[in-house]
């Protein structure tokens, strides 16, 4: 877990395709009130409201209330750890890769 105290992974909260969908949702607007991001889904706003709450407790969504609304926004900010391990290993392969290419040339010699 990272350092801004979240309750929940956000490795976790991204393992999901239902809760990837709903990112890529916000990412695509400022705010969506939930019953618009229901409609996206062939389920019941509870079950996207639990969806939602993990990602709340990822620190990936945040919402806010508007008189009898609730309104979500993403927060990607934590995504920032996802990058940084995917970045990491991407050098991995990257120099894996110039290895095995180095190594099978060698043997064609």
């Amino acid at each position: 877990m990272s350092e801004n105290n979240q309750l929940r992974d956000v490795f976790d909260a991204i393992a999901d395709p239902t809760r990837r969908r709903l990112i890529h949702l916000l990412a695509e607007k400022e705010e969506i009130p939930l019953h618009v991001l229901t409609a996206q889904f062939e389920m019941g706003r509870t079950a996207v409201s639990k969806h939602l709450t993990i990602l709340k407790e990822a620190g990936l969504v945040l919402d806010r209330k508007v008189g009898r609304e609730t309104l979500f926004r993403l927060n990607a900010a934590p995504l920032r750890e996802i990058q940084d391990w995917v970045a990491f290993y991407s050098k991995f392969w990257s120099t894996n890769m110039i290895r095995l290419k180095q190594f099978l040339e060698e043997e064609e010699i």
